[in-house]
């Protein structure tokens, strides 16, 4: 059983990923194992159509666990990297569409967990960063994230001050997609998974692979819009796009 990371289901097709380490939530070795096997559990289960992950009200995740990390030695460093770094891209590598609703702040691990998702939505209030470079660290998964988000010279700046940003600031520079109200925040990252429910399953899949490919994606496109074809859904959408235009298929998720 896990101890810090729950998984919830408030509505059919909606996974809420949920981890809570009090006070401010910072990821250790044992929270990323944990967020890795619940994220497998639900990127394999069919009736989940889309995904949230969420800290608490107070605070997403104010960082890395330094205490634990100062006492690594380069070996160990090196044995535990895998594993981290994998804990930290594990919203990319699920299927479903997933979104980081962020409250109080997202600082290291937290942003670069978030920078995993396919949107972030923040409370007006909430303060992120990556200040890795501050302890004498680099982020361990979200450079190339960052880079390709909001652009290299802009996630260089963010990654060699290690300063921390405003919700303006992050709204300009595209790091995140929606600033709420704080207490807005859940219900807008609902709102946003609540579209996807009854969508392609497997189409939204194929896309986000591709987005995942990076460099390689026109190739990897080329083969899911191909095994799209052998798809139920893509059946349905065809033909009633045809006969009724967009809009007004009813897809059944395979």
């Amino acid at each position: 059983m896990a101890e810090f990371v729950t998984v919830d289901r408030p509505e059919a097709g909606i996974a809420v990923l949920r981890f809570a380490r009090p006070p401010m939530n910072l990821i250790d070795l044992q929270v990323a194992r944990e967020l890795v096997a619940e994220a497998e559990r639900i990127g394999a289960d069919a009736e989940v159509r889309a995904v949230l992950v969420y800290g608490d009200e107070r605070v997403f995740c104010a960082g890395d666990e330094l205490a634990e990390l100062d006492r690594l030695t380069p070996e160990q460093a090196a044995a535990r990297a895998g594993d981290l770094q994998s804990a930290l891209g594990c919203l990319a590598r699920l299927p479903q569409p997933t979104v980081a609703a962020i409250s109080g702040y997202a600082l290291g691990a937290g942003l670069e967990l978030a920078l995993g998702a396919d949107r972030r939505i923040i409370g007006d209030n909430v303060r992120l960063g990556l200040p890795q470079i501050r302890a004498g660290l680099i982020p361990l998964a979200g450079i190339r994230r960052l880079s390709l988000l909001i652009g290299p010279a802009r996630a260089k700046d963010l990654v060699y001050t290690g300063h921390f940003v405003e919700p303006d600031e992050a709204a300009a520079l595209g790091l995140v997609d929606e600033v709420v109200a704080p207490d807005d925040v859940y219900l807008a990252a609902m709102r946003w998974a609540r579209q996807f429910v009854a969508g392609p399953a497997r189409a939204l899949a194929a896309a986000k692979a591709v987005f995942e490919a990076g460099t390689h994606g026109h190739d990897r496109a080329r083969s899911e819009w191909a095994e799209l074809f052998g798809t139920e859904d893509r059946r349905i959408g065809t033909g009633s796009y045809l006969a009724a235009g967009p809009g007004s298929a009813e897809f059944v998720g395979h």
